[in-house]
């Protein structure tokens, strides 16, 4: 018999949530944002859920390929690009379009002798200070990658710091967003700046693609809970009680002895830990749902197991069912209790947890 946890993913609320991305951006065509292996909810589940997007975005060039293998036969962009000269003749016979976002790139796309029409997405460092080129280099570089004969489209993109937080006193989304109109102002080409919380709560910014991502799978990117925004979770993470121990005042629980029972406690151990994606720094209290009943871990999460207070969970045994995150218990709530993300949960879900599809 298998380990008990397993992770269930709905295809229909990743369907969902593409829907509510595009009702907040009715006027603009949407990326579906599938790198990392679709968050870790599987690149195929993710092709299949967002199968009405207008094309798959992601980073991963042997990804981009498997896509087409796959069958998806609209658009694929790469977040990133390119990371070589040798990768163009993948890109172009797959017909997938590409990132530009630094001088070298353009070299090896001025070197790059094709037939294929090649579509790039110029990027533009608006005040992220990650990948582009700035404003004021920007108009130079669109005019160098235009005067290259294969290319048939250029699409000016940027990447918002701080969507979710439009008043940052570091970098304000409106300077970024002025930024950007300086940059590209008079240059002909589509434009894309909205990344998840751009589409929910900057439509205005929303233009002619938008770019959702964690909200495809239920998270929240900030400026609200997922609730709020009418999301729903894409990955349920579940397991069972395998074991049951009364504490008595004063005995410690786990490694390090990180938590010490100051009353007599029932404690239950469910079978997940960190090898298979759960934070291992989550402290203690950190929300876990047992039999429908809200508890907290204690003590420090291990390789195979971690423990949970069954103190007031009226009948908890073993093999009573334990939500880690999911359809009632929302990821962002456990992240935000763990010092982390829902961003990095899901995709650190470990190959060992059986995956189920659900509708």
């Amino acid at each position: 018999m298998p380990r008990p946890i397993v992770a269930s993913i709905s295809i229909s609320a990743l369907q969902h949530n593409l829907a509510v991305a595009r009702a907040h951006a009715p006027k603009a065509r949407a990326w579906a944002v599938v790198k990392a292996n679709g968050y870790g909810h599987g690149l195929e589940r993710a092709m299949r859920g967002f199968a009405d997007a207008d094309g798959l975005a992601l980073i991963e060039p042997d990804y981009a390929v498997r896509l087409r293998e796959l069958g998806w036969t609209k658009p694929i962009l790469l977040l990133e690009g390119f990371f070589d000269a040798d990768d163009l003749p993948v890109l172009a016979r797959h017909d997938i379009q590409f990132a530009i976002h630094c001088e070298e790139q353009i070299a090896w796309l001025e070197a790059f002798a094709t037939d294929a029409a090649l579509h790039v997405h110029l990027k533009m460092n608006s005040g992220m200070n990650r990948l582009g080129f700035k404003p004021d280099a920007y108009r130079a570089a669109y005019e160098r990658v235009r005067r290259i004969a294969s290319v048939r489209s250029i699409t000016m993109m940027t990447h918002f710091a701080n969507a979710d937080d439009a008043g940052n006193p570091l970098l304000p989304l409106a300077e970024q967003v002025r930024r950007f109109q300086a940059g590209t102002q008079g240059l002909e080409g589509a434009r894309s700046l909205c990344n998840s919380a751009g589409d929910l709560l900057h439509a205005e910014l929303a233009h002619d693609w938008v770019r959702p991502g964690v909200m495809l799978y239920g998270g929240t990117p900030g400026g609200g809970t997922a609730a709020d925004f009418g999301l729903r979770a894409a990955m349920t993470l579940e397991s069972r009680i395998i074991g049951v121990q009364e504490v008595p005042p004063g005995e410690a629980i786990g490694y390090g002895s990180r938590f010490v029972a100051d009353k007599p406690m029932k404690v239950g151990v469910v079978a997940c830990g960190y090898a298979d994606g759960y934070p291992r720094h989550a402290p203690n209290g950190t929300p876990v749902l047992v039999d429908g009943v809200k508890t907290g871990t204690v003590g420090r999460v291990s390789m195979d197991m971690l423990a949970v207070d069954l103190t007031d969970v009226p009948g908890a045994a073993v093999g009573s069912h334990v939500e880690l995150w999911g359809s009632k218990l929302p990821i962002d709530e456990v992240a935000f209790a763990a010092g982390t993300i829902g961003y990095e949960m899901m995709c650190a879900l470990a190959p060992r947890v059986a995956v189920r599809e659900v509708e």
